[in-house]
């Protein structure tokens, strides 16, 4: 079934609180959605962000977003009041999210809502009710979760590798105390989880009726220091004194003469596998509960992953080792079912890889902007199959506006050739690349919100290799026009990318 969706991370989502969350402008954008005929909206992880502000480096493999909590939704519930966020600032630049206003103010607003939520427990059974059913359901990891952050919170956001013994090793005795001092933390960090959960259920929810499926996305590695990394060693290659033996990166290539050093703990596979992959199964199943179709970010580490002992400043040193392969996706079959998964396989086109990914089933990625540069013909649409998600470019990427003035004469004449893009306005010419993307036979086609709005390089979202001005572009306000609605429908007709009605819609 051939269909389409919309790239838009919920950071990037307009608001009046600074940063994209589920207030009314998501709910908007899934009506947008549904009168451009777009059956899927995919968004990058919605982990708690940590220094950096990256959704692929969270606090928790497990957890969401204080940020998304959406104070509207609040202060609806009687949480909050119109004139407790207004006062509150944000940021001045509604194009940009400002991640040091928001760390000084979001949670003195939260934790206003919190002790109302705390009274309200007190008479009000049914949410009484509902609160201690998700504390038990979520309970494998919103307990350590919580602790991780009081106690972080406590040292100033000290790394767990740096707190004394007792808490470092999770010696009970030291954990228990540390529950007893930080009780109150727990429970803020408690609500503001359970709040996330309830309002991201109804957001997804308003989306399902509409027939409007959400793509998530999942990281690969988790952060070092993260609550998973602390509360659950065992998954890691960690010595006795719970420091990673080895850490994650890439190995020296072309464009890095010294290779990557990503810093992140590495899984301990065999560990893993006499488990039965528990905890792989756990975090998958709590990913479901988010989305209904999971993006794999850096699909490759199932097949190989490149190790680099722990304290080495480079990635020189480091050596390839064979990752889990079908074994793990076969142990998540036996205990999920049917995974809905679509593997992003860019750059590591190597035969295992192919096999890994033939093997499996699921789709992988075809990135339209990567076919008309040297690095690969892979990713032109002739090279296309069915079973693919076709890109015009990703939040890796820079939008095809600006991917079209920055590219080298004869790679933008090979282009327009190509797609026989007869335009000489770079606007007309990304639609046009957009009308190739649609023209494709994969499956699934993708197009970011920034090329059906022809932004330039201003609207990218990460810069890969940089540590500077990422994860920050926002729509403007009441931008997505009904015309560009309509303009969406018509290549999804054209090209046979309607969605069909789900069975389950009344």
């Amino acid at each position: 079934m051939r269909e389409s969706g919309v790239l838009l991370p919920v950071f990037s989502l307009a608001s009046r609180f600074g940063i994209g969350c589920f207030s009314r402008e998501a709910y908007d954008f899934v009506d947008f959605l549904y009168q451009s005929a777009q059956g899927f909206w995919q968004i990058l992880p919605v982990g708690p962000t940590g220094y950096g502000d990256s959704p692929y480096q969270p606090f928790s493999a497990f957890a969401g977003n204080p940020y998304f909590v959406s104070p509207e939704k609040l202060i609806e519930d009687g949480l909050l009041t119109w004139d407790e966020c207004n006062g509150m600032f944000f940021g001045d630049d509604e194009e940009r999210v400002d991640y040091g206003a928001l760390y000084e103010n979001r949670f003195t607003l939260l934790r206003k809502a919190f002790v109302r939520f705390q009274e309200r427990l007190k008479s009000d059974g049914e949410e009484k009710k509902a609160y201690e059913a998700f504390l038990k359901r979520e309970a494998y990891w919103i307990e350590d979760y919580a602790l991780f952050n009081a106690i972080k919170k406590s040292k100033d956001g000290a790394s767990w590798l740096t707190w004394e013994e007792g808490l470092r090793k999770r010696d009970e005795k030291a954990c228990k105390k540390a529950r007893e001092e930080l009780s109150d933390e727990l429970d803020f960090i408690c609500f503001i989880q359970y709040e996330f959960d309830v309002q991201w259920n109804k957001l997804k929810k308003y989306a399902n009726d509409k027939n409007v499926k959400i793509i998530g996305d999942l990281p690969f590695y988790v952060s070092l220091d993260s609550a998973d990394a602390w509360s659950h060693p065992e998954v890691f290659q960690m010595d006795d004194e719970l420091l990673p033996k080895v850490v994650a990166g890439c190995p020296p290539d072309a464009f890095s003469r010294t290779g990557q050093l990503w810093g992140n703990p590495v899984y301990d596979w065999d560990a893993l596998k006499k488990s039965g992959y528990d905890w792989w199964v756990k975090r998958i199943k709590r990913n479901y509960e988010f989305y209904d179709v999971i993006r794999v970010d850096h699909f490759h580490g199932f097949c190989e992953y490149y190790a680099i002992p722990y304290g080495d400043e480079t990635a020189e040193h480091g050596e390839n080792r064979k990752g889990p392969g079908m074994e793990l996706f076969n142990a998540l079959r036996k205990e999920i079912g049917e995974l809905n998964i679509i593997a992003e396989d860019l750059g590591n086109n190597t035969p295992e890889n192919e096999k890994l990914l033939k093997d499996s089933g699921f789709p992988g990625m075809k990135v339209l902007q990567y076919g008309f540069t040297s690095w690969d013909s892979y990713y032109v649409n002739h090279r296309h199959i069915k079973n693919c998600v076709v890109y015009t470019g990703t939040h890796d990427n820079t939008p095809t506006r600006a991917w079209i003035e920055e590219i080298n004469d004869g790679e933008r004449d090979f282009a327009r050739r190509y797609i026989n893009s007869r335009n000489t306005d770079y606007g007309q010419f990304v639609w046009d690349f957009i009308r190739e993307a649609y023209r494709s036979v994969a499956d699934l086609c993708i197009i970011p919100i920034q090329d059906y709005l022809c932004k330039g390089k201003e609207a990218r979202i990460n810069s890969p290799g940089t540590s500077e001005g990422n994860w920050q572009w926002r729509l403007k306000p009441n931008f997505l026009s009904q015309d560009l609605a309509r303009s969406i429908r018509e290549l999804s007709e054209t090209y046979s990318r309607v969605p069909v009605p789900s069975e389950k819609k009344a």
